[in-house]
């Protein structure tokens, strides 16, 4: 390579003189000197003409063209002098910069006035006597249940994965006291960031660490909460991010089997389905698709709800039917926004469509998202590994007292009840235990199969996230497989099952709303036409499914094995070799969660329950009219109504160039 002061050998643009004799030094003295003046102004003229030029030049805060300052660092420059090498990366950047950067009148950046969970502040005097240690490049495998954290990202005010992860890494001096104020100081990469409540068996984050303690991942540990695992922490080469050299991600989503119910035919979404049905007269192809479970509510009302009115008196009979109508009636004749504002108050009042799932009167609407258990509600650890397992009896003992607690207060409300109330509790019980007495069957597990199907391959999944067109190339996503278990998993009185998708990438809520499409075109009898038809350019509404059932199974590195293996000589990022201790962890603190808390809450029936009763037309979709009898947005940025804002993950709260699932 050529340096820029060596002259020699290089070409001249033509101005080069032929050599003269030093005969001829006389002759060519007056050259010079009649083109001294020409020369001078030519020079001037030039610089003039390059100031012109350099006023319209952007330069950077050193005063230089942008870009220059990484020009002539040759090939072994750092990675990271070369600026965001895709969209995503800047716009994460630029995010998290925007969310950290403080400035004071000076322009000086300034400490956070607030406690942060981004910067750990110690005082001048402790960083300056810490010792100086060597950090390393490496990958730190993790696990983690997303109950009760605002997702796994790192961010000043809310408590996150990443936020406790890194206070631990400080704890255990695997990170300097000096870098402890800001992440980016030890390059702190995600490979998969995870929304609100969503879980992960395995992730993992690529930084700097000073790992030189052979005790290192038992420190980390011992200073995260049970709910939060570091499964092991690997070397890799200087250049290495998790991000960047992720080929695919496996995620699992649980969900009951109920979920396959169709609506109820008093339901709003119910009656539409049944009309639409008629009047495209295509009653044969529904029955067909419905097969056993066409008829299960009216076997349901016949023998679970009828006894219980025929039980009472018949005076508070007449007042209990006439409520539970009530909203049925209102039903037929919503044409406007406004009364959709009375979602809220008509579902509490409405038993006879899927009513409100704690079985007992509330005075507040029902929520998506399962409630977060703080720390101190935690669920003890199972003793079994497997899933199918039933429950161990140790924490059904440990929770005795506060179950006997909970059942004499009941007991005394219920003497306090009025008897129509009390009759409203009974049928509520009754719906919801026929939801959960429910037992899929292998026919209806295949159609459901035959839904996931629809997803593999490249398509566009503008309509399976928030803020993108069709015409955006990033919405284009490949998913190489989508598998539910034909075998169900009892659990209590609850069945489950379980999909697992295999893709390249996911954008924001894309996983979600892929299982709530797949349920909702299985459940209500939808053509599975349907869903290719949503990689079109029509602007329709997909309701997330409750972030409740979502982990992330481990993310794969296929390529960066081969050359690690290859090149590198260093070991594989393998999930594999914590597999005993994983599934542990799966089951004491992911799987334990999810069906504790939708034994508790009922997230799943809560969630179908809205879909399924309101009123507007925005899930039409799903009716033998197709995706013209639904209301449709104009584009990603038309706000949706607020009662469907988390329905649809439009609350606007994350950034959408980031997250999965």
């Amino acid at each position: 390579m050529v340096a820029e002061n060596d002259m020699s050998g290089a070409p001249t643009g033509g101005l080069e003189k032929p050599s003269q004799s030093k005969g001829d030094i006389s002759n060519s003295t007056p050259d010079l000197s009649a083109n001294t003046e020409s020369k001078a102004d030519s020079d001037v003229a030039g610089q003039n003409r390059r100031d012109d030029r350099n006023k319209n030049r952007k330069l950077n805060s050193n005063g230089r063209r942008r870009g220059q300052d990484n020009k002539r660092k040759g090939p072994g420059r750092d990675r990271e002098d070369r600026g965001p090498r895709d969209r995503r990366e800047r716009n994460e950047k630029e995010w998290q910069e925007r969310k950290r950067r403080r400035l004071d009148e000076n322009g000086n950046a300034t400490k956070p006035s607030e406690p942060s969970y981004m910067s750990i502040q110690f005082p001048d005097e402790e960083i300056a006597a810490e010792e100086r240690r060597p950090k390393r490049k490496v990958a730190v495998m993790i696990g983690y249940s997303g109950t009760g954290y605002h997702g796994l990202q790192i961010n000043h005010k809310e408590k996150t994965i990443e936020g406790d992860i890194f206070a631990a890494l400080v704890a255990a001096k695997a990170i300097s006291k000096a870098n402890a104020d800001d992440p980016r100081k030890s390059s702190f990469v995600r490979c998969a960031r995870t929304d609100k409540g969503v879980h992960a068996a395995g992730n993992m984050i690529s930084l700097k660490l000073i790992i030189e303690d052979p005790d290192i991942v038992k420190k980390i540990n011992d200073n995260l909460p049970p709910q939060i695992r570091v499964w092991g922490i690997q070397r890799t080469n200087n250049a290495f991010s998790c991000y960047q050299s992720c080929d695919s991600r496996w995620y699992e989503y649980l969900m009951p089997s109920y979920c396959l119910l169709p609506p109820h035919p008093e339901s709003f979404l119910g009656k539409k389905v049944l009309e639409s049905v008629k009047e495209h007269g295509v009653e044969e192809e529904y029955a067909k698709r419905l097969g056993q479970v066409k008829d299960y509510w009216e076997e349901v009302e016949k023998n679970d709800i009828q006894p219980i009115l025929d039980s009472l008196e018949p005076n508070i009979r007449e007042t209990v039917i006439r409520r539970l109508n009530a909203a049925d009636n209102a039903s037929d004749d919503v044409d406007s926004a406004g009364e959709t504002a009375k979602l809220e108050s008509t579902d509490e009042k409405s038993t006879r469509n899927l009513p409100e799932t704690k079985v007992e009167t509330s005075e507040s609407g029902p929520k998506t998202e399962p409630t977060e258990m703080p720390d101190s509600a935690q669920v003890a650890p199972v003793e079994e590994s497997g899933v199918a397992a039933e429950p161990a009896s140790a924490p059904a003992d440990a929770t005795m007292a506060v179950t006997e607690a909970t059942d004499e207060s009941e007991e005394a409300k219920a003497k306090e009840m009025h008897p129509v109330d009390r009759a409203l509790k009974q049928v509520k019980a009754a719906y919801v235990a026929a939801k959960r007495r429910y037992r899929v069957t292998p026919e209806r597990i295949s159609q459901l199969q035959e839904a996931l199907d629809q997803y593999k391959g490249t398509n566009n999944f503008h309509n399976y996230t928030v803020q993108k067109t069709h015409s955006d190339p990033s919405a284009k996503r490949t998913i190489r497989s989508f598998v539910v278990n034909p075998e169900p998993i009892q659990i209590n009185d609850t069945q489950w099952l379980s999909l697992k998708v295999h893709g390249q990438s996911f954008m924001m809520h894309q996983i979600r709303k892929m299982v709530g499409m797949a349920v909702l075109v299985t459940r209500c009898g939808t053509p599975i036409s349907r869903i290719k038809e949503s990689y079109g350019s029509t602007r329709i509404s997909i309701p997330k499914a409750p972030s409740l059932g979502l982990l992330l199974e481990r993310p794969v590195f296929e390529s960066y094995n081969r050359r690690a293996k290859d090149q590198y000589n260093l070991a594989e990022l393998d999930f594999g070799k914590y597999e005993k201790e994983i599934q542990e962890f799966k089951d004491s603190q992911i799987y334990r969660r999810i069906f504790e808390l939708e034994e508790k809450e009922n997230s799943f029936h809560t969630f179908f329950h809205q879909i399924d009763n309101y009123k507007l037309a925005y899930f039409l979709w799903v009716t033998a009219g197709g995706l013209d009898a639904a209301e449709q947005r104009v584009g990603p940025m038309e706000a949706a109504p607020k009662e469907l804002e988390e329905e649809l993950g439009d609350e606007g709260e994350e950034n959408p160039e980031e997250g999965e699932g």
